[in-house]
């Protein structure tokens, strides 16, 4: 394997911790069903994907999941809510050291608007903290891929994590009651990572698995115990947000507000 070490660029969408790459072979593709379908689903709501009047034309948001996820397509029987408290009992217990590793898409895939696995990379170890990723694959790991192990580090119960680019859900964050990272913190970096925990910690994150990054334009962020838990929060989220916006372009007099049907 050819083993490459990169470091960071301080540029939106671009790969911004250091890291340890390998190129290797793809892992099997069955082991990415539900990560590729909620993949494809974000992309077709415009929440994966790139533009080239948004970021500077460069690809945006991303998808993963712990390597030994169950590929469930079903919700857990519990809420996200009650299940919250133990979650964060059983994180203090364990070793982040100890939890596996996980699927990431690869860096500027936003394109492609269906991946396969030559398009997933594996991390293998992630140190938020110092801003270190250990990885291999066909391709590099996702930009944000530092956030996503933060996440990972907050619980064993967390099995898939969602970053998409909505507008919508960013400019009514106050308005959806969402939790959200400091303005002034940048993505991939460990302050952000710091940033996540410190929401998790303040118990912010327990209605729900979704969060803005305040610093990070239109960046919003989703979990789970599994990818159909993860997906349906931003779904949630996102339909909410589209609601609000419509709402107030009524009342402003835009569009025509709907009564009967």
């Amino acid at each position: 394997m050819n083993k490459v070490t990169s470091i960071v660029h301080e540029k939106e969408g671009v790969i911004k911790y250091q890291l340890d790459f390998a190129v290797a072979e793809p892992v099997d593709a069955q082991r990415l069903k539900a990560l590729q379908q909620w993949r494809l689903t974000l992309y077709q709501l415009g929440l994966i994907g790139q533009d080239p009047e948004r970021y500077g034309g460069l690809g945006y948001g991303n998808i993963s999941q712990r390597c030994f996820s169950d590929d469930a397509h079903d919700l857990p029987e519990n809420a996200w809510a009650d299940i919250y408290d133990a979650a964060v009992a059983l994180a203090e217990s364990q070793n982040p050291d100890d939890r596996s590793g996980f699927l990431i898409s690869g860096t500027q895939t936003g394109h492609l608007s269906e991946l396969t696995a030559e398009h997933y990379a594996l991390v293998n170890h992630c140190d938020p903290l110092n801003n270190h990723i250990i990885a291999s694959g066909p391709v590099k790991p996702s930009s944000e891929a530092l956030t996503h192990g933060a996440i990972y580090a907050l619980s064993p119960d967390i099995q898939a994590v969602i970053h998409v680019h909505s507008p919508e859900i960013f400019a009514l964050r106050n308005q959806l009651l969402l939790p959200s990272t400091p303005d002034h913190v940048p993505y991939g970096t460990p302050d952000m990572a710091n940033a996540v925990r410190s929401l998790w910690s303040e118990g912010k994150l327990k209605s729900a698995p979704v969060l803005v990054m305040g610093g990070h334009q239109d960046g919003v962020i989703s979990f789970g115990r599994n990818m159909t838990e993860a997906g349906m929060a931003m779904l949630n989220v996102f339909q909410w947000a589209r609601a609000l916006r419509l709402a107030e372009e009524a009342e402003a007099g835009h569009v025509e507000r709907v009564t009967a049907f």
